[in-house]
């Protein structure tokens, strides 16, 4: 490689040397202060543009330049107008910073350094907070977003001033600045473990209750994945109110200047009701096809990609699906299909038709036009006593993210929307935005992580019968008063929490209690909960609570301006403005901007300008496979990147042997355009699907379930199983039939050799124990006594759910 020093893809010096990011977790809020250090080693001044990604919901409330002994902070304004202030400071040969949000995806921001004279450093301070997300085992997650995978523009969206934003990326290997990360935790409730997919170093407790503790992110981190954490709480379950105090300068009356409480909920259902699964639905299934998830995964050494992951899933949800519900599967790309025109009751016959078209799913549709088929699915009238369900799988990297996830916000009174994002540099604004608008749940698949356990984690969400008729009543001090800030909640599930903002009014003693009831219908059952709480303020908040409300009310005024007309956008994108000014957090209609107006001389030359690359997923020969060479270039910089590492890496020879490319979703779509026989583009440059060369033993066993939820004796079920055919048919007792001896099997090698991975198979085996209390047989007890004998098992018959009457009946 004849790459040296601090270069870009296009081979020019890169002035960021380094990134420092310091996290502060309280809780379940977490305050990030980066610091982005960077050098001009050139003989001219420069302008630096770096593009870079946030978390999706983060508050951006501080950002500041240090040169020299001299500090800059920035101003909130108007976009126009801070960018104006920007120019007028660079053609004046003033220092100028500029930070904005993108405005078609609010995870994206653009960094410029402008005017940093040749010899000069500068460090920039960018400070945000967030709340973390729950995931489905309890854990808080935080994602660092290092890897910006160029967002896909849909065909008709390039008018929109925010989706011009153009990302330079790189392969994590040539990523030239190195990252340090450290982290404090700390919370009423002890920290029993926090772990990441990224090396870390060991955690260190702060205190003999183990409420705080310290962790960094070891040496020799590389660029190509994310830096994500898991952190752990005993008894995490617990309902707390946070109170933060106004801030003393701001106008009493105001959302900065009066209190705002934080509260979060947590609703547990009885056992009960978590023991049983409902029986109906509309189970929609949104399967991203674009070329992007061809991307091998991360951490899978090459042997899976991410759309054979999700091929795995959907045979895993669909033989977990109950009889009596309905399902469609529909897949996207610059297009979109589905299975069956429209959605069909489960049954053997439509089962099987439907695995026959996903096993046939490749990543070959182009693009990642999402918008449409999910219109397409929201026209299509629900069916009664049917509650819809639609699952979202895609790698999550679009950019009309706003107008994706209003759709489903319009739509959310219909269903309830679960999503995935599969890979480093899914958007989690799309990916969290689609969960929150439609009532469901996010779950991130990154690194080593399995797709299915996650996914039939979500599936038990969905199955848990709705939560109906949710209230939440006020009980306060006289002369006090809430106005809630939080859009009302419309979905609870179990063990999940919810969160509720409020803007406190009035006037009361430090002693004074509030109180919330939740109230709500569960299963046809009223259930309520109480949460107590002391109105006085909590110390040293920092106004991070106020912040992270201001940035909820930020987000809804945006939702209603891509609704309205063009008056009342121009009203309600005066109120975001107003509203970022007086909080000092970022929104998609304002930017920082600071300006270096201390004395000095105007700074000479003509202003170079470089593109600092952001790293893209994977590095090296990982990334290659993504990207290999290409005979139709598109113009993005993600395609120069390419390119460039193909001269280096490669040679000359890889230009005139490559056949086909998946360098971009877009370049796909490009060479299909390029195409005048649609046919002869499928299979001249279609990329194969990888079959697996032998199918994971858990899979192989699930793909011979019935979709009533039994198996059937044959030599297919005999070698997953790891027996002869004689071996297991011999062994049957007399008095059972072929059926019930097949799934008793079958349960006892789940509960024998797949204990770890009950997860997965939870569902199913639960739909096999149903089928055979149906079927009534008789010396079931002596079945499961020769299924662990022929298998080498030694599986109690409760452990399979089983209980049976002294004659050997099911019951």
């Amino acid at each position: 490689m004849n790459c040296c020093g601090l270069l870009t893809a296009q081979k020019e010096p890169v002035p960021l040397k380094s990134v420092e990011v310091e996290l502060e977790v309280r809780d379940h809020v977490a305050t990030v202060v980066s610091t982005l250090n960077y050098e001009n080693k050139e003989d001219k001044p420069i302008e630096a543009v770096f593009v870079f990604p946030l978390p999706g919901d983060a508050a951006v409330c501080h950002f500041s330049a240090t040169i020299g002994q001299k500090q800059i902070v920035a101003e909130v304004k108007e976009k126009q107008e801070a960018r104006e202030d920007y120019d007028d400071a660079l053609s004046s040969g003033q220092q100028a910073f500029l930070l904005e949000e993108s405005e078609q995806s609010p995870d994206i921001f653009s960094l410029s350094v402008g005017s940093l004279p040749p010899g000069e450093s500068a460090s920039i301070r960018l400070e945000y907070v967030t709340e973390l997300a729950v995931q489905a085992d309890d854990g808080l997650r935080f994602c660092l977003p290092a890897v910006l995978n160029p967002r896909y523009q849909p065909q008709g969206s390039g008018d929109s001033e925010g989706a011009s934003v153009q990302v330079t990326s790189v392969p994590a290997s040539l990523v030239p600045y190195g990252l340090s990360f450290s982290a404090r935790v700390s919370s009423p409730r002890p920290v029993s473990k926090v772990e990441s997919k990224c090396s870390l170093d060991p955690l260190q407790y702060l205190n003999t209750e183990q409420t705080q503790a310290t962790v960094k992110l070891a040496a020799g981190h590389k660029f190509d994945r994310d830096v994500e954490l898991l952190i752990y709480y005993k008894d995490a379950h617990q309902p707390t109110a946070v109170v933060e105090a106004g801030q003393a300068s701001a106008e009493p009356g105001s959302l900065m200047g009066d209190p705002v409480v934080m509260l979060s909920l947590y609703p547990e259902f009885p056992e009960a009701v978590m023991s049983s699964v409902s029986s109906h639905g509309e189970f929609v299934l949104l399967l991203d096809r674009s070329g992007s998830m061809d991307c091998i995964t991360s951490d899978s050494n090459g042997q899976e990609s991410r759309i054979g992951s999700a091929r795995d899933t959907l045979l895993l949800l669909l033989k977990s699906l109950p009889m009596g519900c309905y399902f469609n599967i529909y897949s996207f790309g610059s297009s979109y299909e589905h299975i069956f025109p429209k959605s069909v009751e489960y049954s053997e016959k439509t089962m099987e038709e439907a695995l026959k078209k996903v096993e046939a799913m490749g990543a070959n549709l182009g693009g990642t036009e999402i918008l449409e088929p999910l219109k397409h699915i929201y026209s299509q009238p629900c069916i009664p006593g049917q509650p819809r369900q639609l699952f979202v799988f895609t790698d999550g990297e679009v950019g009309n993210t706003k107008e994706v996830i209003n759709v489903v916000k319009q739509n959310s009174g219909s269903h309830r929307c679960f999503s995935f994002g599969i890979g480093e540099g899914a958007s989690s604004a799309l990916i969290n935005g689609l969960a929150k608008e439609g009532g469901g749940h996010a779950q991130f698949i990154t690194g080593a992580d399995r797709m299915q356990p996650k996914v039939m984690q979500s599936l038990r969400f969905a199955l848990q019968p709705a939560v109906k008729d949710i209230s939440v009543t006020w009980d306060l001090p006289k002369g006090v008063c809430a106005a809630v800030l939080s859009p009302p909640i419309t979905a609870l599930f179990h063990g999940q929490r919810s969160l509720v903002y409020a803007q406190l009014t009035g006037q009361s003693s430090e002693a004074a209690e509030g109180c919330v009831t939740v109230k709500y219908s569960l299963a046809g059952h009223a259930s309520e909960s109480e949460l107590h709480f002391s109105l006085k303020p909590a110390e040293d908040t920092g106004l991070t609570v106020h912040r992270l409300a201001a940035r909820l009310l930020i987000r809804s005024l945006e939702m209603e301006e891509s609704e309205g007309g063009e008056e009342q956008d121009r009203g309600v994108k005066k109120k975001v403005v107003e509203l970022s000014v007086q909080s000092g957090v970022s929104s998609a209609f304002t930017a920082f901007v600071a300006v270096n107006k201390h004395d000095g001389e105007a700074i000479q030359g003509p202003l170079v300008h470089r593109d600092v690359p952001a790293p893209m997923c994977g590095g090296g020969m990982m990334y290659m496979q993504c990207c290999t060479a290409s005979f139709a270039f598109s113009d993005l910089d993600y395609d120069n990147a390419c390119l460039d590492l193909e001269d280096q890496v490669l040679g000359e020879a890889m230009y005139t042997n490559a056949a086909y490319s998946l360098c971009s979703d877009q370049d796909q779509e490009q060479h299909a355009e390029m195409s005048s026989d649609e046919d002869l583009y499928t299979e001249e440059v279609q990329v194969p699907v990888p079959k697996q060369s032998r199918r994971d033993p858990l899979l192989r066993l699930v793909s011979l379930q019935k979709a009533s939820g039994c198996w059937v004796l044959d030599p297919a079920l005999a070698a997953a199983l790891g027996k002869t055919s004689k071996e297991v048919e011999n062994t049957k007792p007399s008095a059972v039939n072929q059926e019930v001896w097949a799934t008793i099997l079958a349960l006892i090698w789940l509960h024998g050799f797949k204990r770890d991975a009950q997860e997965e198979w939870e569902l199913l085996a639960m739909k096999a124990v149903s089928w055979l209390r149906a079927q009534n047989a008789a010396c079931v007890a002596e079945c499961v006594e020769a299924g662990n004998a022929v298998l080498g098992c030694e599986v109690q018959k409760d452990t399979l759910g089983l209980s049976f009457s002294s004659e050997g009946f099911l019951l």
